[in-house]
């Protein structure tokens, strides 16, 4: 298959009105349950078209996941523009996380359903978690285990939280309240001292309340 920066226009085009056909069936269906008619019809493309992009329905499903988590990774980027440092920049990618799974559940329900293939340290939509453990690591912020085994963890961290909040659609000073226990928790689990997480994850939960 052409990655998507290899398409022509037109062939771009279509694939793009197959993710948008994918970002709206799926959120309410699994993957395995829709049929690939169903996909092409609300794209208006050719049936052959979807094999032209995607080798079959879970190749599909993934690059549809890949679109949603492509949007969380550049609100993290923005929100994390002004920060230097590494654990700080973690911290706050778990609050975007939460953010994002409060303010687009419906897009978070397909993240959370494909993750295949997103979770090693050197996937590409895990570079700046990885970057940012590295540093911590490098600057003795965090455990020794954190260099090769961090993005795995802090990933599970973030895609549980966003799944019990996707599912009990709490108040957000309740959301924020149980993001900065799951702040205190992971980051003590990646090595911070308990008082910096504490006091990290209060200055966290005070920023995600000032969004609201």
């Amino acid at each position: 298959m052409s990655s998507p920066t290899e398409l022509s226009p037109r062939a771009a085009r279509t694939r793009s009105a197959l993710i948008a056909s994918g970002l709206d069936l799926m959120v309410e269906r699994a993957i395995d349950a829709i049929p690939i008619d169903d996909f092409v019809g609300k794209a208006g493309v050719a049936k052959g078209s979807f094999f032209n992009h995607f080798a079959d329905k879970q190749d599909f499903a993934i690059a549809v996941a890949a679109e949603v988590r492509m949007e969380v990774e550049a609100q993290v980027a923005l929100a994390n523009e002004a920060i230097g440092d590494p654990v700080e920049r973690i911290a706050g990618g778990m609050r975007v996380a939460a953010e994002f799974a409060l303010d687009h559940p419906r897009k978070s329900v397909i993240l959370l359903r494909s993750q295949a293939s997103s979770t090693a340290s050197a996937h590409p939509l895990n570079k700046g978690l990885k970057q940012d453990i590295d540093m911590a690591c490098e600057l003795g912020y965090l455990r020794a285990e954190a260099r090769s085994s961090g993005v795995l963890y802090w990933l599970g961290l973030c895609q549980i939280l966003m799944i019990n909040l996707v599912e009990f659609r709490p108040s957000h000073n309740e959301a924020s309240g149980k993001l900065s226990e799951m702040l205190v928790l992971g980051l003590s689990g990646l090595g911070l001292p308990q008082p910096q997480a504490a006091q990290l994850a209060e200055n966290t939960r005070l920023a995600a309340n000032k969004n609201y």
